[in-house]
């Protein structure tokens, strides 16, 4: 079976839509076509020269990379950088550039997932909510049509809240109209007033997917004009949003966590603030840049806060309240190849999904 870029970037987005990107972020296709066929991908945390370079011994067609090449717009490409330089190598030997970065940091299955259970942390929500992520529609439908139209949206992914599906509010009333001349009105006449038993049907879905559910509806409903409304919610989605909390399965103290960090992740050192005394249970964590998550993990009452990129005065807040912890950037990031290529393989068996083996933390130690 062949397998194309498009192919791949149609379940990545399944995964962690374009559009829960963060606003300066730049995710999805940067380099090459999406009617380019895969046969060997090659996955990254940054796509450097070097993992370049192992790209090519590999034979891939894909890079799949975490960390964008471009963040800012770019005025000429000569090759005086190295993200320039990429670029170019990328189009003269036809390998496509996909990145998907922040878009899989908010997800609940996403970059959070697989350090939890390498943790065996048991989630229980996000951290930082990601808002105006769920939308409201109601439509109103001729009653004998409302179990179709109803169906159909459930089947674009409306009516989901938390474990539930097919979720609805329904009532039935009277929809009136007159069309014109030009009208083809389903039910009575032109230039004739006209009353109609009609359904009202109410559904949530996410904002990502308005379009599908939108032609959805139009697809399905009767009328020559479909009657709806769509809103913005300010209902927060437990599951959609940076960083998470939990709590493990047994508590631990400071610093026999601290050492189960270390062991589990393959950190070479971390950053603590003082010990609090207390018993560890209830973790809140960022992966990548987290230090605005320090306040949040407080009024969780976490007993800990995990990140990286947290700042020397960071580690005086809230004394004795929570323990403050700094895993570093890259150490933090550095399973989503795991993750990805996990996902991958599980969605494509014909074709080759390899991890880079360049390590390319930009941070050294001096032990």
């Amino acid at each position: 079976m062949e397998v194309f870029v498009r192919d791949i970037a149609d379940v990545l987005e399944n995964l962690a839509p374009l559009e829960y990107a963060e606003s300066y972020d730049n995710v999805g296709l940067i380099v090459g076509s999406l009617h380019k066929k895969v046969k060997n991908i090659l996955i990254t945390l940054d796509l450097t020269e070097e993992v370049f370079d192992e790209s090519i011994s590999r034979k891939c067609d894909l890079i799949i990379s975490f960390h964008p090449i471009i963040f800012m717009p770019m005025k000429n490409i000569t090759g005086k950088t190295f993200s320039e330089r990429i670029i170019i190598h990328a189009l003269k030997n036809d390998i496509s550039i996909y990145v998907i970065h922040t878009n899989l940091d908010v997800v609940w299955e996403g970059t959070s997932s697989y350090i939890s259970k390498l943790l065996q942390i048991k989630r229980e929500k996000v951290l930082f909510p990601k808002k105006e992520t769920i939308k409201k529609l109601i439509t109103y439908v001729p009653i004998n049509y409302a179990v179709k139209v109803r169906n159909a949206l459930f089947e674009a992914g409306a009516g989901n809240i938390s474990n539930y599906s097919h979720c609805s509010f329904n009532f039935d009333g009277l929809g009136s109209y007159m069309g014109n001349m030009k009208t083809k009105p389903f039910f009575g006449k032109k230039e004739t007033f006209h009353m109609e038993k009609e359904t009202c049907i109410s559904v949530i879905f996410p904002d990502y997917k308005l379009n599908i559910i939108r032609n959805a509806l139009f697809k399905n409903h009767p009328y020559e004009e479909v009657a709806y409304e769509i809103y913005n919610l300010e209902n927060v989605n437990p599951y959609v949003g940076i960083g998470f909390v939990g709590n493990l399965i047994e508590k631990m103290n400071e610093y026999d966590f601290l050492l189960f960090i270390k062991k589990k992740m393959n950190i070479p050192c971390i950053r603590h603030s003082n010990f609090t005394g207390k018993k560890i249970k209830k973790i809140a964590m960022i992966t990548g840049s987290g230090r605005l998550g320090i306040e949040f993990s407080v009024k969780e009452e976490a007993d800990v806060f995990i990140s990286s990129d947290l700042k020397y005065h960071d580690f005086f807040k809230y004394e004795k309240k929570i323990l403050i912890v700094d895993i570093g950037h890259y150490e933090s990031e550095k399973f989503t190849k795991n993750l990805l290529k996990s996902f991958l393989d599980k969605n494509f068996t014909s074709i080759s999904v390899y991890q880079s083996e360049v390590h390319t933390n930009p941070v050294k130690y001096f032990y």
